[in-house]
């Protein structure tokens, strides 16, 4: 529009619409300014139709034949540059629903054994333990007991995943960033790894803090670290390290499992991707979508290599907090 208006002189040049034959046009864009009642004498609006329901309107010195010739095809321009951003919004909007679509079909085909099962237990559980006509033994009330402990344990996990999921597909995760020392989101990581697993932890005391969000933080640890027992805790001692490389954080969780083939890594952080589906009972395979997701809004990168001597690793790198953030006195002065 702003081309067209320099090249006539004109005083304003609109883009008009309307809903059906015999409707009046209104405004859809305007360069320039002025109205019909402000124009000077002698003005004229010349139209050049873009379909039956687009227009383009000049307002100024009457046209000539040629220049006629090239409004139209300036409302020929127009209405192709249109067509093609509403195509393109149309196909950006096919991709949302499909992605979604397909979101909702794993969600569904994962609910009907990963949520069901654990509320099975739950649900069998109880009602032996409710059973007036059987006396169950002090070992067995405690077996029953166990199982619905270990039950409740994976709905938690499998709802706090979902619930997760949720809030970055919609947007929703906000980071508090501020000075984090690696110990205090490491150590409420550990709660859940079970005691028969030896988890090595390797960061050094001159570390200085990074710049994140400790509850995100934690949830990525958490995600990495359960990852990291499923698949290689039967293989060795877990490994968490720290160290500065780069310019940024580079902290390492490590196992001594099976390890997973290059080609398949980048797999494993999509939604509802368990390692192969191997392990019916692995979840619904969101922790480390979740995980990555948090990472990239800390503005930190997460990615899958291979351990040294057989294994996974999975490399998170946070950047290092400076004095330009809120850190307490004694913050800065281990940063300096």
């Amino acid at each position: 529009l702003g081309q067209l208006r320099e090249a006539f002189g004109a005083a304003r040049v609109e883009l008009q619409r309307r809903d059906a034959p015999g409707d009046p046009w209104r405004q859809l864009a305007v360069v320039g300014s002025g109205t019909r009642e402000s124009d000077p004498p002698g003005s004229e609006a010349a139209a050049a139709a873009i379909d039956e329901g687009r227009q383009l309107v000049v307002f100024g010195s009457p046209l000539a034949a040629a220049d006629r010739r090239i409004l139209a095809a300036f409302a020929v321009q127009i209405g192709v540059a249109l067509d093609t951003a509403r195509l393109a919004e149309e196909a950006a909007n096919a991709r949302t629903l499909e992605q979604a679509d397909a979101v909702r079909t794993a969600l569904l085909a994962s609910v009907g054994h990963d949520l069901r099962t654990p509320l099975a237990g739950i649900k069998a559980a109880v009602s032996s333990l409710r059973q007036t006509d059987i006396t169950w033994s002090p070992e067995d009330e405690a077996e029953l007991l166990a199982t619905v402990e270990e039950s409740a344990d994976r709905l938690d996990v499998l709802v706090r995943d979902l619930l997760d999921m949720t809030r970055l597909q919609t947007g929703a995760v906000e980071p508090k960033l501020r000075a984090v020392w690696l110990d205090e989101v490491i150590a409420p990581a550990l709660v859940d790894v079970p005691a028969e697993i030896e988890v090595r932890r390797e960061v050094p005391e001159t570390l200085p803090p990074v710049l994140a969000d400790p509850v995100l933080l934690e949830r990525i640890l958490a995600n990495l670290i359960s990852n990291a027992v499923r698949y290689g805790g039967a293989a060795g001692p877990i490994t968490v390290r720290a160290e500065i490389l780069r310019g940024a954080c580079e902290l390492r969780v490590i196992d001594r499992g099976p390890g997973v083939p290059e080609a398949e890594r980048e797999s494993m952080f999509a939604p509802f991707q368990r390692l192969g589906d191997r392990d019916a009972t692995a979840g619904i395979g969101l922790g480390l979508a979740v995980a990555r997701g948090f990472a990239a809004a800390l503005q930190a990168t997460l990615e899958a290599d291979d351990t040294p001597g057989g294994g996974l690793t999975m490399l998170l790198r946070l950047p290092v907090a400076s004095g330009t953030f809120d850190l307490t006195d004694e913050d800065a002065e281990a940063v300096a």
